[in-house]
């Protein structure tokens, strides 16, 4: 978790519990707090000179601020920082939403892509922030390929992978194909992919297309070339899944908030750098916190991004998802909702 040392030392148990009804406060409202609401929420009642003594110690410390003159405190980036690392109490997640995680991965089954679209779908809900989810293309060895018809012009294409992972694909055929193609195209394509990633099958095939070393017919031939073609053949790249975008206009309270909203739309638009969410994941074990310009990704919105990785059977890491939103974030709750949809992930995958 990328925090400086924290002065978790310099503050007394007053202090504390005055820094963490401030930080409280901002997460419900986004509002800033005075002395007179604080005082009515301590534990132990203190003066509202008393109380202005402390906030006055903790803004010293760069903990809190003041945004206009005679205003209540706001928490600073770096006093979100030292609450989530060093105060905050992460909570445990609900039962019923462990069930409702667990339930939405299990109808995907091994299906990896309508588990992350699914998974994420649920994780913006269970969060109201935008959850997001980047896995990169599939690197593991193919094991099989098949065509299934599923109408007079369309037709499935099914990979599994040596790791177990299936994705499926749509693509367009020539009305009226004849069934014998499929099976024919099926049978040409496993006697080549075997044991090759999916981009040494497909400069492999295409050489041989090209080369006209093929037997197969022209139908067939159409058919296996659309086929490769539904997964691209760039290097690199991923696939990226952004919902709940509309979840981060709620509850904006001022034009300054809705402006940062706009720039991180634009960032999440952006997904040639979103490509670096699985970089970012990468960087340590287990949900990692970035709060406001801790990330270079959406450091211009001053938002938010809890993440975390999931790994396939060989513990390899093959994707990461997360939520981002303002900074005034629910952390104890989402903390450890990204942190069981990571590992239940895992579980599927593995």
């Amino acid at each position: 978790m990328p925090y400086a040392n924290s002065p978790v030392q310099q503050l007394n148990d007053r202090s504390r519990e005055v820094f963490r009804l401030i930080v409280d406060s901002y997460v419900e409202t986004g509002e800033p707090v005075g002395s007179r609401t604080l005082s009515a929420r301590l534990s132990q009642p203190l003066s509202s000179a008393t109380i202005r003594a402390v906030m006055a110690d903790l803004e010293a410390m760069g903990l809190i601020y003041a945004p206009h003159t005679s205003a209540g405190r706001l928490p600073t980036e770096a006093g979100l920082r030292f609450f989530v690392s060093g105060l905050m109490e992460t909570g445990h997640l609900d039962p019923d939403d462990r069930a409702l995680i667990e339930a939405r991965c299990r109808q995907s089954s091994k299906d990896l892509p309508a588990a992350l679209e699914s998974t994420t779908t649920l994780l913006s809900g269970l969060s109201r922030c935008a959850g997001l989810v980047f896995a990169p293309k599939a690197e593991a060895p193919l094991k099989h390929v098949e065509f299934v018809a599923l109408s007079d012009e369309r037709a499935l294409v099914v990979t599994v992978s040596s790791d177990g992972l299936v994705e499926n694909r749509i693509i367009s055929v020539p009305r009226g194909l004849p069934p014998s193609v499929l099976v024919e195209a099926t049978n040409y394509l496993n006697a080549h992919i075997v044991g090759r990633t999916m981009a040494e099958a497909r400069a492999r095939i295409f050489a041989e297309l090209e080369g006209h070393r093929s037997e197969i017919d022209v139908l067939t031939k159409k058919v296996v070339e659309d086929g490769l073609a539904v997964w691209g053949g760039e290097a690199g790249g991923g696939a990226l899944i952004v919902r709940g975008q509309a979840n981060l206009l709620q509850n904006v309270h001022a034009l300054d908030e809705l402006e940062r909203i706009r720039a991180l739309f634009e960032a999440l638009e952006a997904k040639e750098r979103m490509l670096s969410l699985l970089d970012i994941a990468n960087q340590a074990e287990g949900v990692q916190i970035f709060i406001g310009s801790d990330n270079p990704l959406f450091e211009v919105s001053g938002s938010s991004l809890i993440v975390a990785p999931f790994r396939s059977a060989s513990e390899k890491i093959v994707g990461a998802i997360g939520v981002v939103g303002p900074t005034r974030l629910n952390y104890g709750r989402i903390i450890p909702l990204v942190d069981f949809t990571a590992k239940v992930l895992t579980r599927l995958i593995g």
